[in-house]
C-alpha cells in the first residue's frame, strides 16, 4: 500500500464503516481493514491519518484502530508469519513519541498504550533510546508534554508491579533507574513549587496535579520490587513531600460532582498506596517517617464523608491501616482497647454500611454490583477495605475485636427487629460485619476455608438467614436476599449438610426472583454447592438427594434466562451446566425440551457472541446434553444432529470466530458417538475442513484436528474409496502443523490416525509413505525440539506395529542407505526414555520389540551390533524412570494463542476425548509380549539371543529381563 492520497481517502471511507451499528456494513469494512493489515505502509497509513484528519472521529478512530493493530502484531511469534514489516517497525518507533507528544489527549492516551505494548517487547533491547527521548522532554516546560510522557512512562513500568523476579527484570530495572530516578525527582520537586506559585489558578493546578498523580504512581512501580538505592538515599525529599500532600487541602480543586473522584482525591489515594507499600516492604527504612502517615491518614479517614467520590481514597487509606496493623512490630500502636474501639466505632463500621449509592448499583447496574461483590474485583471498595482491616486487626486481637462487634451486630439486629422495612440496611451491615468477621481465610473453589472460632457461623444462619430464605415473597427486601444467599455460598464449607440440603429448595424458588442480583447470586450459589466434594470423592450433595426438585429447578433455571436483564447470564448458564453434570440421568425425561431451548439460544447469541463465559458454558451444556443422552441411548445421536446441525451450519457459514472451534468439537463428539459408518451429511462437509483460511487461526488448530481423526476412525476406508481425492490435502494439513514448532504435536495426531485407520494398502496412502518420512527427516534437520522427538518416536513405532518392522527398515533405507540403524543409534535408543504417558510407552514398546524379534536385518548384518543396545534401551523404558529433562538451550514453545483478536481456542471439558490405546487387548502387558517375542526369536535361531545377551546386555537389565521371561513362563533357547 503506497501512501498516496487514493489510499488515505479509501482507509478514511473503510474506519468510518467500522463505526456504522449496522453489522451488514460494519462486518464487511472490518474484514477488508483485517486483509489489508499484512500489507507494507498500512500502519503508517493510519498515523498519517489520526495525525493529519480533518475529520477528529477518524483521527480517533485511526489512533483506537493503530493501537488494536500494535496489539495484535507487534509481537513476534515463531512459526507465524510477520505481518509488520522491518521498515514500518523502524518509522513507527522513530516517530510515535512525537506524534504522541503533539496529540490531543484522547489520541494521545491509544498511542501512548501503543507505546508501551511496543516497549513489552522492544524496550530497552531494540529501542535504547526510548528513555534518554522521554527524559529530555522534560525540560520543555509544557505540561501538556509532560503529562503525555509521565503517562507513557506509566503504562511501560506498571508491569513491574506483577512481573516475577528476574536478572532480565532487574537489569532493565536498574537501566530506567539510572537513566529516569534523578529526572523524576527533579521534576517531582518543581511540580510542587509551581503548585505553591499557581496556588489560585484553578486550571493550572489542575495540570499540575494530574502530572503529581502520575509521578506518584511511577514512584510505587519503580519501587516495587525492591527498594532502589536512590530513593533510600532521597527518601526525606518524597516522603515530607507525600505527608504534606496528603494535608493539603486546596478548596480550588473541591468539586461538586459526588460520583467522580477529583484530582485531589486520587492523588491522596496513590500517596496511601505508596505509603502502605513501604510500610509493608520496606519497614525498616520507613519506620522514621510511619507515625506521621498513620496520624495523617487516620484524620483522613475520621473528616472524609460518604460520598462515592471519596471510595477510593478511604479505601486505600483503611488499606494502608489494614497492611500497618498486621505487622507484628506496629502492633503496639492498636494495643490500647480505646484505640481498637475508635476504629471499630469510626472506620470500620460507617464504612460498612449500605449507602444509597450502593442500593442504586444493586437495583440499576447490577452487573456491575455482581462484578465487585462475587467476583472480588471490590478491591476499592470501602466494604472490602473494611473487611480487611477487621482480619488485620484479628491477627492480633481476635478476642477484643470480636467482642467490639458482636455488640454491634446485637444492636443493629435489635434495630432491623424493631421495624424491618424501615431499618433492613442495619441487617444488611450486620450480616456483612459477621462475614468479615468469622472468614480468615478464602478460596474461590470452597469459599471460607479457615473461620473465627468465636462466631458460631450454623447459629447465625438459623436465626438470621434461614428466615429470609423462608419468606414466601421472592422480591421482598431484595438486598437482604442476596445477603442471605450469598451467606450459604461463602460458608458452604463451614455449615453441616443438613442446613445446606435445607437451604436447596429454597434456592431454586429463588432463580425467579426479579432482582438481577438475587437470581444471579441464586444461580452462583446453587453451581457451587453442586461441586462440593462429599465423601469417597463423589459431589456431596447427590442426584438421589435433587429428584424431588429435579423438574421445578431445570425448569426455574431456564425461565431465569428469560427474565430481564439476564438473557445472557452466564452464572445461570454455568448452573445449567453444572446441574446436568449432576443430575446425569435424572435429565433425559427433560431433554427434548433442554435442547430446543439451548439451539434457540444458541442461534439467538450466534448472531453477536459477546458474552465469552455464557457461550462457553452453552456448549459444555450441550456437550452434557448429547453424551448423558447417548450414553443412555446411542441411537439418540442422530436427532442432537438433526436439532444442531441446521445452526451449526449458519455458525460455520457465517464465519462465527469465537463459535468455530466449539462447534468442531461438538461435531467431533457426535461423530465419536456413532457406532457404524461415516454418515453422508459428514462427508459433505470433509473438503470444507481442509480449507487452508480454516487453519490460519490458531484456535481452530486443536479441534479441526480431533474432528479430522474422529472423521479418521469412523471412516478411514470410505475416505480412501470415495475421497482419495483429498487425501494430499489431508496431508497438506499435516504439512503445515509439523512445520511448527508450537503445532507440530497435533500434526503426529493427524498422522498417526492416518496410519492406524487407513487402509494398509490401498494405493491412495501408499504412495505418500515415503514423502512423509522425508519430511520429517528435514524438520529433524532444522529444528530437533524435545516435543517433537517424543512425537517422532511414537510415530515411527505406531507405523512398526501396523506395517512390520521389516516395511519400517525397508522406507529407512529407500530414503538413504544405512539410513535404518542411523534413526536407530541416534534418536530411539539414546531418547526413548524420555517419551511418556501409558499409551505412548506401550507402543514404543511393541514398537522396538517387533524390531528386535521380527526384523531379519538386526540379526544378520552391520545393524546387529544395535540390538543389545536397543533391548537395553527398551528394559530402560520399563525399568527406569522417565527422563523429562530438556537441552539448556531448548526454546520453551508455549502452546498459547497469539495475542490479539483470535480467540484462543477453549477446551470444552465435558466434550473430552476418551483416551485411544491403537494396540487395544492385543497386546496386554508389553514386558511378557517382549519375552514370548525373544522365545519366539530364540527358537527361530537357537543360541544366538542368549549368546548376545551374556556378552553385552548389563547385569541389571539381565535380572529385570529374566523376571520378564520368568512371569511368561518361557525360555531361551
Amino acid at each position: 500500500m503506497e501512501l498516496n492520497e487514493a489510499n488515505l481517502q479509501t482507509l478514511t471511507e473503510f474506519l468510518r464503516k467500522t463505526l456504522d451499528p449496522d453489522p451488514t456494513v460494519r462486518r464487511p469494512a472490518e474484514k477488508f481493514l483485517e486483509s489489508v493489515e499484512g500489507n507494507q505502509n498500512y500502519p503508517i497509513l493510519l498515523l498519517t491519518l489520526l495525525e493529519k484528519s480533518q475529520d477528529n472521529v477518524i483521527r480517533v478512530c485511526a489512533a483506537v484502530t493503530f493501537k488494536n493493530y500494535i496489539k495484535r502484531n507487534w509481537r513476534c511469534v515463531e512459526d507465524e508469519p510477520n505481518k509488520i514489516s522491518d521498515a514500518d517497525r523502524t518509522a513507527i518507533k522513530a516517530n510515535i513519541v512525537n506524534l504522541m507528544l503533539s496529540s490531543p489527549e484522547q489520541i494521545q492516551k491509544q498511542l501512548s498504550d501503543a507505546i508501551s505494548i511496543i516497549g513489552r517487547e522492544d524496550f530497552p533491547q531494540k529501542w535504547p533510546d526510548l528513555l534518554t527521548e522521554m527524559v529530555n522532554r522534560f525540560q520543555s516546560g509544557d505540561f501538556h508534554i509532560i503529562n503525555g510522557v509521565l503517562r507513557t512512562a506509566h503504562s511501560l513500568f506498571k508491569r513491574y508491579r506483577h512481573e516475577f523476579k528476574s536478572n532480565e527484570l532487574w537489569l532493565e530495572i536498574k537501566l530506567v533507574l539510572d537513566t529516569f530516578a534523578q529526572p523524576l525527582t527533579e521534576l517531582f520537586k518543581a511540580t510542587i513549587e509551581l503548585c505553591q506559585t499557581h496556588a489560585s489558578d484553578v486550571n493550572a493546578l489542575k495540570i499540575l496535579f494530574s502530572s503529581l498523580t502520575l509521578i506518584s504512581k511511577l514512584f510505587y512501580s519503580l519501587n516495587f520490587q525492591d527498594l532502589p538505592e536512590f530513593f533510600e538515599d532521597n527518601m526525606e525529599t518524597w516522603m515530607t513531600n507525600f505527608h504534606n500532600l496528603l494535608t493539603l487541602d486546596n478548596k480550588l480543586l473541591q468539586t461538586d460532582d459526588e460520583e467522580e473522584a477529583g484530582l485531589l482525591e486520587l492523588l491522596k489515594s496513590q500517596i496511601c498506596d505508596n505509603a502502605a507499600l513501604y510500610a509493608q516492604k520496606y519497614d525498616e527504612e520507613f519506620q522514621p517517617y510511619l507515625p506521621r502517615f498513620v496520624t495523617d491518614i487516620w484524620n483522613l479517614l475520621v473528616t472524609t464523608g460518604q460520598e462515592v467520590k471519596y471510595d477510593l481514597l478511604v479505601s486505600n487509606a483503611i488499606q494502608f491501616l489494614a497492611s500497618v496493623c498486621e505487622r507484628p512490630h506496629y502492633k503496639h500502636l492498636f494495643e490500647d482497647q480505646n484505640t481498637l474501639t475508635s476504629i471499630c466505632e469510626k472506620v470500620i463500621v460507617p464504612n460498612m454500611e449500605f449507602r444509597t449509592a450502593d442500593e442504586e448499583a444493586f437495583e440499576d447496574n447490577s452487573e456491575e454490583y455482581i462484578r465487585r461483590d462475587l467476583e472480588g474485583s471490590d478491591i476499592d471498595t470501602r466494604r472490602r477495605a473494611a473487611c480487611d482491616l477487621v482480619r488485620g486487626l484479628c491477627k492480633f486481637f481476635e478476642g477484643p475485636v470480636t467482642a467490639i462487634f458482636s455488640g454491634y451486630v446485637n444492636s443493629m439486629l435489635t434495630e432491623y427487629a424493631k421495624n424491618p422495612r424501615v431499618n433492613w440496611k442495619h441487617k444488611d451491615a450486620a450480616i456483612y460485619l459477621v462475614t468479615s468477621l468469622a472468614s480468615k481465610a478464602q478460596t474461590q473453589k470452597h469459599g471460607i476455608t479457615q473461620a473465627n472460632e468465636l462466631v458460631n457461623l450454623s447459629e447465625f444462619f438459623v436465626n438470621h438467614i434461614l428466615p429470609d430464605l423462608k419468606s414466601p415473597n421472592v422480591n421482598e427486601f431484595p438486598v437482604l436476599k442476596a445477603d442471605a444467599i450469598k451467606y450459604v455460598m461463602i460458608f458452604r464449607s463451614q455449615l453441616p449438610k443438613e442446613q445446606l440440603l435445607q437451604a436447596i429448595p429454597l434456592l431454586v424458588n429463588y432463580l425467579q426472583a426479579e432482582s438481577i442480583v438475587a437470581h444471579t447470586y441464586t444461580a452462583h450459589a446453587l453451581e457451587r454447592l453442586f461441586t462440593m466434594r462429599g465423601p469417597n470423592n463423589t459431589t456431596l450433595i447427590t442426584a438421589a438427594e435433587m429428584a424431588p426438585f429435579t423438574e421445578q429447578l431445570l425448569n426455574n433455571l431456564f425461565k431465569a434466562l428469560a427474565l430481564p436483564g439476564s438473557s445472557e447470564n452466564e452464572y445461570i448458564m454455568k448452573a445449567i451446566m453444572r446441574s446436568f453434570s449432576l443430575l446425569q440421568e435424572a435429565i433425559v425425561p427433560y431433554i427434548p425440551t433442554l435442547i430446543s431451548q439451548l439451539t434457540q439460544k444458541l442461534l439467538v447469541v450466534s448472531k453477536n457472541p459477546s458474552k465469552p463465559h455464557f457461550n462457553h458454558y452453552l456448549f459444555e451444556s450441550l456437550c452434557l446434553s448429547v453424551r448423558i443422552t447417548c450414553k443412555a441411548n446411542p441411537t439418540t445421536v442422530s436427532s442432537f444432529e438433526e436439532a444442531l446441525f441446521p445452526v451449526f451450519t449458519e455458525i460455520l457459514q457465517n464465519d462465527v470466530q469465537e463459535f468455530v472451534p466449539y462447534v468442531f468439537q461438538v461435531m467431533s463428539l457426535l461423530l465419536e458417538m456413532h457406532s457404524s459408518a461415516i454418515p453422508s451429511s459428514y462427508m459433505a462437509l470433509f473438503p470444507h475442513l481442509l480449507q487452508p483460511v480454516l487453519w490460519e487461526r490458531t484456535g481452530n488448530i486443536p479441534p479441526l484436528v480431533r474432528l479430522l481423526q474422529a472423521y479418521l476412525h469412523k471412516g478411514g476406508s470410505t475416505i480412501a474409496s470415495t475421497a482419495a481425492d483429498k487425501i494430499p490435502g489431508l496431508l497438506g494439513v499435516f504439512q503445515k502443523l509439523i512445520a511448527s514448532k508450537a503445532n507440530d504435536h497435533q500434526g503426529f495426531y493427524l498422522l498417526n490416525s492416518i496410519i492406524e485407520h487407513m487402509p494398509v494398502y490401498k494405493e491412495s496412502i501408499t504412495q505418500y509413505r515415503k514423502q512423509i518420512f522425508i519430511l520429517l527427516f528435514q524438520r529433524l534437520q532444522n529444528s530437533k525440539t524435545t516435543k517433537f522427538i517424543k512425537s517422532f518416536l511414537v510415530f515411527i513405532n505406531l507405523y512398526c506395529v501396523k506395517y512390520g518392522a521389516i516395511a519400517l527398515q525397508e522406507i529407512f533405507d529407500s530414503i538413504q542407505p544405512k539410513m535404518f540403524g542411523m534413526v536407530l543409534e541416534k534418536i530411539v535408543i539414546p531418547e526413548v526414555q524420555k517419551v511418556s504417558g501409558q499409551i505412548e510407552k506401550k507402543i514404543c514398546a511393541v514398537g522396538i520389540t517387533k524390531i528386535l524379534t521380527e526384523c531379519p536385518a538386526m540379526m544378520d548384518t552391520d545393524y546387529t551390533k544395535l540390538w543389545t543396545p536397543l533391548l537395553q534401551a527398551l528394559i530402560g523404558l520399563f525399568e527406569l524412570p522417565e527422563d523429562d529433562s530438556i537441552p539448556d538451550d531448548e526454546h520453551f514453545i508455549d502452546i498459547e494463542d497469539t495475542p490479539g483478536y483470535q480467540t484462543a481456542f477453549s477446551q470444552l471439558a465435558f466434550a473430552g476425548k476418551k483416551e485411544h490405546d491403537p494396540i487395544g487387548d492385543a497386546v496386554s502387558n508389553p514386558k511378557i509380549h517382549l519375552a514370548q517375542s525373544l522365545h519366539k526369536l530364540s527358537t527361530a535361531c537357537p543360541g544366538r539371543v542368549p549368546s548376545m545377551l551374556s556378552t553385552s546386555l548389563n547385569a541389571e537389565a539381565l535380572q529385570f529381563l529374566q523376571g520378564y521371561l520368568q512371569a511368561a513362563s518361557v525360555q531361551l533357547v
